[in-house]
């Protein structure tokens, strides 16, 4: 399946360098290696790679070279200030690739002296959405069960899925994490992933995971820091015109791969509209440099409405996630009464879609389906 950021980055990549960010196995290395078959001269350079490193290191590319995809090169060491020389001292007909996960991330939210030289393109997983608009059957039910990732999603079986997938984090936790930062407490951090499983969806407190886990509400919020770094989970905050005030609130916490919730139906439907939604709003920032931003509401009663999609720090919809229930919740109409802002009520199993004021009651995979990305 065509990815569909191909031709995005493609254009991109004739005004600056474009880094390529996203969890492992998302399909970065695949598009990367689909956008270099669209050039006559052009070299794929993965510093794991021992011949790589040494070509790397020594700049051997011809100078007809039209694309250079650099991949895993946050692991050279000084590789920012490699990066800016090889940038400004190029020809104008080279174009360069820049493909990793955790660090060029951490590294884009710090800015340094590459800033204004490379375009940031997040890839996520697959979502209907892109489904959509590459032409490709749309599963909701799939993507529940086998998550987004492509491997796992196009397997034959969901045998071959859920054997992808143990893999897949025993490699993260036993690899990755040791190589993005140390960690002194290995069981507590696998204690605290297997407990974020289990509380998806519902506001994540730091003091009782630590009590779960035997650590310290710090070394929570720290090991939490890392597994979002690896691209394995991400907070939502609640929604605040005060963003000080809005970060220091218990944030809801989901996974990039919504096979991994251990819950419910309705567990893993709210998990795939939060990972479908987080990527309708990098796709925003990325390609319309629109300031938008994914938050829950929350009133200090216990009044909460699942989803907040804000543009400029204002909300411009509300999003409740249901299994099968047609009936506005009472959590949206609290809320549109009380601000007036517009609201959706997504339902997996509706038979038919109706709109009550700025309430609209809507098929889950439908709408999902129309997001921008």
């Amino acid at each position: 399946m065509q990815r569909v950021q191909e031709q995005a980055i493609i254009h991109d990549l004739e005004k600056k360098m474009v880094f390529l960010v996203g969890p492992r196995q998302v399909g970065k290395t695949w598009l990367a290696k689909s956008i270099l078959q669209r050039f006559e001269h052009a070299i794929y350079l993965n510093y794991d790679s021992v011949q790589d490193k040494v070509f790397i290191t020594n700049q051997s590319w011809i100078a007809s070279t039209e694309l250079i995809i650099f991949d895993e090169l946050d692991k050279m060491p000084d590789w920012k200030n490699y990066l800016k020389g090889v940038y400004d001292t190029k020809t104008t007909s080279l174009k360069i690739l820049v493909t990793g996960s955790a660090r060029l991330e951490t590294y884009h939210h710090m800015g340094d002296s590459l800033a204004g030289r490379y375009f940031l393109h997040r890839l996520l997983p697959i979502s209907l959405a892109e489904l959509a608009q590459t032409g490709s059957i749309r599963d909701l039910d799939r993507l529940l069960i086998r998550g987004g990732f492509p491997e796992p999603y196009f397997s034959e079986s969901v045998l071959d899925a859920d054997r992808w997938r143990i893999q897949y984090i025993n490699s993260i936790l036993s690899t990755d994490v040791f190589e993005f930062e140390r960690i002194h407490n290995m069981r507590a951090l696998q204690l605290i992933f297997k407990l974020l499983r289990a509380r998806v969806g519902s506001p994540v407190s730091y003091q009782s995971l630590s009590e779960d886990a035997g650590v310290s509400p710090t070394t929570v919020k720290q090991y939490i820091q890392v597994l979002e770094a690896l691209f394995i989970i991400f907070r939502v905050t609640p929604y605040s015109k005060n963003i000080a005030r809005s970060l220091l609130k218990e944030p809801k916490i989901y996974f990039f791969d919504t096979a991994l919730v251990d819950g419910d139906e309705g567990a893993k439907l709210e998990n795939l509209v939060a990972v479908s939604l987080l990527k309708h709003v990098c796709a925003k920032i990325d390609y319309h440099a629109q300031q938008y931003a994914l938050h829950y509401l929350r009133t200090k009663e216990g009044i909460e409405v699942d989803f907040a999609l804000t543009l400029n720090e204002q909300v411009e919809k509300m999003i409740e996630v249901k299994l099968s229930d047609k009936n506005p919740s009472k959590s949206l109409l609290h809320f549109h009464k009380k601000y007036e802002y517009p609201g959706i009520q997504l339902v997996k199993t509706l038979h038919h879609e109706y709109q009550l004021g700025e309430i609209s009651i809507l098929k889950a995979d439908r709408f999902l389906a129309t997001l921008f990305l």
